[in-house]
């Protein structure tokens, strides 16, 4: 029996793991080997020094992404994967746009359309100016199509970043598992000051 459409939506996977080289080729091999696309992805430090965050979004049925979630974890770098719908996490995307400066200057209208999608200006040359704003995918899509008459130059949007809405952070998550489960104490090499005589033939 085939899926329907409607069964299938955008997932956010946040991953947190170390920063081990070739960790991200293995995780995207997860996804290739599956055919599912991946439509953006972020990998930066986390709020914990010395762990990343993942965060990837795809479009699929909620079994495939927690099978997905399983497959990611048993990746000996990975410490933990959580999987969300867009309602689930606070999330935005931040876009560049390269517009003639010369438009600006003589059309009010672009002006304006500047201001009220809350694009502001980063770099102010003679031939171009750049613009940033951020916001979700709809509304950065709005304004290159508002910008394509007066002549944008250049487009680039950056991936999603996301910050799950219900949870605790999963530096909390680790901090009361080491209160529950604390590692054991190092033990002190009793014969550490006596190595010269210990160790001498």
């Amino acid at each position: 029996m085939s899926l329907e459409p409607a069964d299938r939506q955008e997932y956010n996977i946040t991953a947190y793991t170390e920063n081990q080289v070739g960790l991200l080729n293995r995780i995207a091999i997860i996804f290739s080997r599956r055919k599912i696309n991946i439509e953006s992805l972020n990998v930066s430090p986390s709020e914990i020094e010395g762990i990343h965050r993942f965060n990837i979004v795809i479009v699929e049925t909620e079994d495939v992404v927690e099978k997905l979630a399983k497959q990611i974890e048993k990746q000996v770098e990975v410490l933990k994967v959580y999987y969300n719908t867009n309602a689930d996490v606070i999330w935005q995307e931040m876009a560049l746009y390269k517009v003639p400066t010369d438009v600006i200057a003589e059309k009010v209208l672009v002006e304006r359309l500047l201001r009220e999608n809350g694009a502001r200006a980063v770099v102010i040359r003679k031939d171009y100016t750049v613009f940033e704003t951020t916001g979700h995918r709809e509304e950065t899509d709005n304004l290159i199509k508002a910008l394509q008459p007066y002549g944008l130059i250049e487009f680039v949007r950056s991936a999603r970043i996301a910050i799950i809405k219900a949870s605790d952070g999963f530096h909390h998550k680790l901090r009361e598992f080491e209160r529950r489960e604390p590692s054991e104490e190092v033990a002190e090499n009793e014969f550490l000051n006596d190595r010269e005589q210990v160790f001498t033939m």
